[in-house]
């Protein structure tokens, strides 16, 4: 009998320790859940914390509602100017409404995935199709320079993951509305990775920016080729000027030299009249015949002045003792 009772008690504890099991349940901090009786939700969005459940007749599904990444294939895309690129980008969402969410994918992750994929490749397709390749590369140098500026005033990483750019606004709030309708997603972020041009077109690309520093490089030799002209032609003017100048200012101070000099002679001669003929016919005389006999005069020796000091040596012209 003893043992009939303890194994009866046995059972209860059992069932009441079950009971308690299969009744309660924990949502964590990052979770959310609905309770479904038999395949219908009867609750749903539960928040974290310990719940109770009837069990049997009540089951419940936790879904991790923290911001999920799809990384999408890179794909080729063209523009509004009939230019083709090549993007790569990752979507950032999470779960907003778990029983829309459940009824959508049956809580499948995977499943969701597949849907956003589609949805954010042709949001991008219409968003690209509309915006020229200018217009592309200024957005992407834009937002570069955000990031670049958030990062080095050390911001969240939350906060430069929010940096979104101007050419993702509009694809994202029309993807964002889209899921919400259809999964009970809310799609916080589209992230472009990287745009490139199609290989195809990438030397044709590099072809034309070469021949357009070679332009520019003609036109700057060019540039510079004129400027030293100038510079070489004002440098010239400059000579010529400091020439004539200095061939002014030589003649100026010769002319005043000589003017002083004849000044000179004058006052010598007339002080001394006899020894000045004397002195320049001497000069003459050295100069005459200097030419070591390969000179010649023709003159007649009598009735010259010029041999006056040969025949009579004094400068008085009175006759040698």
């Amino acid at each position: 009998m003893f043992n009939n009772r303890a194994l009866i008690g046995v059972i209860i504890l059992a069932l009441l320790a079950w009971f308690a099991s299969a009744s309660f349940y924990v949502v964590n901090e990052t979770e959310r859940a609905i309770k479904l009786r038999f395949g219908e939700v009867i609750e749903n969005d539960i928040g974290p914390g310990l719940h109770f459940k009837l069990p049997v007749f009540n089951t419940v599904r936790v879904f991790d509602v923290r911001v999920q990444t799809v990384d999408s294939s890179a794909t080729r895309y063209l523009t509004a100017d009939s230019k083709a690129v090549i993007v790569d980008s990752f979507v950032k969402w999470k779960i907003a409404d778990p029983q829309q969410f459940y009824e959508a994918t049956r809580g499948n992750i995977q499943v969701a995935e597949n849907l956003i994929a589609p949805r954010t490749d042709e949001a991008l397709r219409n968003k690209f199709g509309q915006t020229e390749m200018s217009s592309i590369i200024q957005e992407r140098i834009a937002a570069e320079s955000d990031d670049q500026q958030l990062v080095g005033e050390d911001k969240g990483a939350d906060t430069v993951e929010g940096a979104r750019e101007e050419l993702m606004v509009e694809p994202v709030q029309q993807l964002d509305q889209a899921m919400r309708d259809e999964l009970g997603v809310h799609i916080l972020d589209i992230r472009v990775k990287r745009i490139e041009l199609p290989p195809e077109v990438t030397q044709a690309v590099y072809e034309r920016m070469n021949s357009e520093r070679e332009r520019a490089a003609r036109t700057y030799r060019a540039e510079g080729s004129q400027q030293a002209e100038a510079i070489r032609a004002d440098a010239d003017r400059q000579r010529q000027e400091i020439l004539a100048n200095g061939r002014q200012e030589a003649e100026t101070t010769r002319g005043e030299g000589d003017a002083q000099a004849a000044k000179i002679y004058a006052s010598a001669y007339q002080q001394a009249p006899d020894f000045f003929s004397f002195y320049r016919s001497m000069q003459a005389y050295r100069d005459s015949f200097s030419g070591e006999g390969k000179d010649l005069l023709v003159l007649s020796p009598d009735n010259s002045d010029f041999f006056r000091y040969l025949k009579n040596p004094n400068p008085d012209g009175t006759s040698a003792p």
